[in-house]
């Protein structure tokens, strides 16, 4: 009997892995070329207040659900709108509820994303990389937890930008999950207890812009978390430089 020898037959590796990358920039082509992104607006809120309001009464859990699963997609595809939905949130739920749905849904959109981006680019990124970015790379991952945890906690960079970045840095998954878990926590709590006051600029048909809650109070106080979470890093350079010093 003579065997015939077949060829794989399916989608070649390196194009399966641009699919969920593609998929979520398909998602985002989509939300702007039909002015989906429009409806994150402070001016939304204002107009669909009361309806708003009424699902929120008469379907609490199901108005939490929708809200997470909008904001996952959201964070999943680099709309902006974060801070919007995140103030949106505190003025229908409370800080407290939105707080907690914002962290769970921010974390799962911005995992989505960076899983989608490592397995896409990550790997021939680095393979094409010139000495400097591997450096860079494993100067960020010999303390990745604690630079990430200041990326989340100074509203430097848009919140997409250290969505990606890490995934081309070699940042483990785990590291990433826990880093945006909680780097993001008192910043949603600040912009949701935003949200739970603005009934009363609503009354007063003022105008608000999400940019104003960036006080600098506020801004000196994450700051302050900042520079806590990079003292470990810190001390890891003082360890390795007494260490070298008692050496020599």
């Amino acid at each position: 009997m003579i065997r015939m020898e077949t060829k794989p037959t399916g989608v070649p590796l390196t194009i399966r892995r641009l699919i969920p990358l593609a998929i979520l920039l398909g998602g985002t082509a989509t939300v702007f070329a039909f002015g989906l992104h429009e409806y994150l607006e402070y001016e939304t809120l204002r107009d669909h207040r009361a309806w708003l309001l009424s699902q929120v009464e008469h379907r609490f859990a199901a108005a939490v659900l929708a809200y997470m699963a909008i904001y996952t997609v959201t964070i999943a595809l680099s709309v902006p709108g974060g801070a919007v939905l995140t103030i949106a949130g505190g003025f229908l739920f409370g800080q407290f509820v939105t707080t907690a749905a914002v962290v769970v849904a921010a974390t799962l959109g911005a995992t989505l994303l960076f899983v989608a981006a490592r397995t896409a680019l990550g790997d021939m990124l680095r393979s094409r990389a010139r000495p400097w970015l591997h450096r860079l790379e494993r100067g960020f991952a010999a303390n990745a937890l604690s630079y990430l945890l200041v990326l989340r906690l100074i509203p430097l960079f848009p919140f997409f930008v250290v969505n990606l970045v890490p995934a081309f840095l070699g940042v483990s998954l785990r590291t990433y999950v826990v880093g945006t878990f909680f780097g993001i926590v008192p910043g949603t709590f600040v912009y949701a207890s935003v949200g739970a006051g603005l009934g009363s600029v609503l009354d007063a048909g003022a105008e608000f812009s999400p940019g104003d809650v960036l006080t600098a109070e506020v801004v000196t106080a994450l700051v302050g978390l900042a520079v806590l979470a990079l003292l470990p890093v810190g001390y890891k350079r003082f360890a390795r430089g007494r260490d070298r010093r008692r050496g020599g």
